[in-house]
């Protein structure tokens, strides 16, 4: 199992500095790889969909540099985001992980984590903190929260669950390596 996770950390490596490389050549204008211009088609004739053609850009610019980089027989998932909150603050952050690896974990083992998102209240107050209002003082003062004894039922599910940290007197954030993944699955569950 261990020579496992060290084939996946070390492919993992390989990975992000890939797509260091690319991002680097990008920069400073190197071209397209030959074959990769148009060679994806438009997202409602792939299978599966897809969006986010970046403006003057082809529409799978991403999926293009995973497919160059990844291993075709295990294949690979990315996802990847540069965010600036309301607060000032600006995160960036990714993850890859082998497909097949994702495929064949224990799903059963991330159920809480997903699980605690899926409650109106906690994504309201995971919008709030975002949005800079991480005070449990100010957080009690909005009606969409409920009841104190409600608020801090939230706060304390999202805790343990990863999604917030205690960020000492009264004060709670978003940890920031959960920021992407978070809007990511925002974003996946949009229709």
């Amino acid at each position: 199992m261990e020579n496992r996770e060290e084939h996946i950390e070390e492919r993992l490596a390989e990975l992000e500095g890939r797509v260091r490389r690319l991002e680097q050549a990008a920069e400073h204008g190197a071209e397209e790889p030959e074959g990769a211009e148009g060679a994806e088609p438009d997202a409602e004739e792939r299978p599966g969909g897809g969006s986010g053609a970046v403006p003057g850009g082809e529409v799978f610019w991403a999926l293009n540099r995973l497919k160059e980089m990844a291993d075709p027989e295990r294949g690979a998932v990315l996802f990847t985001g540069q965010v600036p909150l309301p607060t000032g603050e600006n995160y960036e952050w990714q993850m890859a992980a082998e497909a097949t690896e994702l495929l064949q974990s224990d799903w059963t083992d991330i159920a809480s984590s997903i699980e605690a998102l899926g409650h109106p209240v906690r994504l309201t107050l995971l919008q709030r903190v975002l949005s800079g209002v991480g005070d449990t003082a100010a957080l009690k003062e909005d009606p969409e929260l409920g009841t104190t004894g409600q608020l801090y039922h939230h706060l304390r599910r999202l805790t343990s669950d990863g999604w917030l940290r205690s960020a000492g007197r009264g004060r709670y954030r978003v940890p920031p390596e959960r920021i992407v993944p978070l809007l990511t699955v925002l974003m996946a569950a949009r229709r």
